[in-house]
């Protein structure tokens, strides 16, 4: 993998894979259809590109982040140029074919590649315009490092995640965790209003006072539950002066660091962030690293704490300040393509047990697992006041390895022992942005309280399941 995986590439995209005894790659939707689709009509229909097999840039065009999901061969990729394209690719593809919207492109799981399916490629719909009251406006295609360029040139921020080619669409409407969200919150919960395609191809605006019911879904409810949303507008804030860092303790360091974390996290102001990442081996080690929403004078006294309560210094301290995009480019990575296996848990409090969790990763090489810390402005907002449940976590966890096509069964398998563990050891739930298909009670999990409420929605803009697919929230 091209990158020590602290902020892994797709950690903020709309799946995950990986469980004990499943096949890591689900299979598409197993909704009756009839394969029927006038390819040739939508094509001439389109103002952008209509791409089927065989032509040139459909192979291109086709391909999600991750390539161990290129194996997802969809039947056409609508490169969609306007809202108008969308509503044509809806109702061609309705009840013929599987259909599915891309942004970003880092489903876990490859639900943005439908297998004999329409792909609505929204890449294309990525305008960013930053207005003079402070909101933004953004096409779903836009990916987070345009996202973070432009308000960074009008000196505004928002929350969002780390890896700079993520679309927005997945983010968002998943919850969106990321560096900025114990002083921030998540990028959800920036969201103004959407405007959204829905099943029966009507273009409609959610806000708090337009379609309340489908606003408060896709704040949290995961993507593709509910229609296609073509634009976003957000809150932004002032973007402030940033300090981030990054603390290696090495080898054989996990139980005290991570004992020392968990209270030190909990008590910190909301200013800081940070998270704790674990890599599997014979003996594990950990980093934490983070952002601090301040000088480094003021971080580097935290930081000190930190280290007093783990009792072990770290081999490496590295701490910068920046302004808000060359923090956010601090955190972004490798832009390249990247195979991998992942899963989620959710930490409910800050007392899982450090023994436990090193133990689980001894002898897994690898394999990390990366906790980051909620709290602050995440849990100012109440559990069911939007469809992201998990305000009162204390932190979210990602278990994540590399692996190619040939070590994919194996590496799922130890993924899996390793979500297992967890749960083991009380660590329960999951994130629906790193979704996936051997969770075990996964709607229970993604959307706990709300998941009822998710049904109801989906089943008022989608009754006949047009956008269905195998982690639908009308399967669950």
């Amino acid at each position: 993998m091209a990158r020590d995986p602290l902020f892994p590439a797709s950690g903020t995209g709309t799946g995950a894979c990986g469980g004990a005894g499943s096949s890591p790659r689900a299979g598409g939707r197993t909704a009756t259809v009839s394969n029927n689709v006038d390819w040739d009509g939508l094509h001439r229909r389109m103002e952008g590109v209509l791409l089927r097999p065989g032509d040139a840039g459909f192979e291109k065009a086709r391909k999600l982040f991750n390539p161990l999901n290129d194996d997802r061969v969809p039947a056409a990729v609508a490169q969609c140029a306007s809202v108008a394209d969308v509503r044509e690719g809806v109702l061609a593809a309705a009840h013929r074919v599987p259909l599915a919207a891309r942004s970003g492109g880092h489903s876990y799981v490859g639900y943005s590649a439908p297998p004999g399916g329409l792909t609505l490629d929204l890449r294309r719909l990525s305008t960013i315009q930053v207005r003079s009251d402070g909101t933004a406006t953004i096409g779903a295609g836009a990916t987070l490092g345009d996202i973070y360029t432009t308000l960074g040139q009008a000196n505004r921020c928002m929350p969002g995640g780390s890896c700079f080619t993520v679309g927005i669409a997945g983010v968002a409407l998943g919850g969106g965790i990321g560096v900025l969200q114990r002083k921030f919150g998540l990028t959800c919960d920036h969201l103004v209003s959407a405007e959204v395609v829905t099943a029966d191809g009507r273009t409609l605006t959610a806000s708090a006072t337009q379609e309340p019911n489908l606003f408060w879904a896709l704040r949290g409810g995961g993507g593709g539950n509910f229609g296609v949303v073509t634009q976003f507008t957000f809150a932004t804030d002032p973007a402030p002066a940033l300090t981030v860092f990054v603390l290696d303790f090495g080898a054989g360091s996990v139980k005290k660091v991570l004992a020392g974390w968990q209270p030190w996290i909990t008590a910190a102001p909301r200013e800081m962030w940070a998270n704790l990442k674990v890599s599997g081996g014979t003996d594990p080690g950990c980093k934490v690293a983070g952002c601090f929403v301040g000088p480094s004078s003021a971080c580097n006294r935290l930081l000190d704490d930190l280290i007093a309560r783990a009792t072990v210094r770290p081999a490496q301290r590295r701490v910068e300040g920046h302004d808000y995009f060359k923090a956010m480019r601090f955190f972004s990575g490798s832009p390249d393509r990247q195979s991998f296996v992942a899963s989620s848990r959710i930490l409910a409090t800050h007392t899982a047990n450090p023994g436990g969790v090193a133990a689980l990763l001894k002898n897994r090489p690898g394999v990390a697992l990366i906790l980051d810390a909620l709290g602050g402005a995440v849990a100012d907002v109440g559990v069911q006041e939007t469809a992201f449940p998990h305000r009162k976590a204390f932190a979210t966890a990602q278990i994540y390895a590399s692996a190619t096509a040939a070590s994919e069964a194996a590496v799922t398998r130890s993924v899996g022992q390793v979500v297992a563990g967890l749960a083991d050891l009380g660590i329960k739930d999951g994130y629906v942005n790193y979704i996936d298909p051997a969770l075990p009670d996964w709607g229970t999990a993604y959307y706990g309280p709300n998941l009822a409420r998710l049904r109801s929605v989906a089943y008022d803009y989608d009754p006949d399941k047009v956008f269905d697919f195998p982690q639908a929230v009308t399967r669950a």
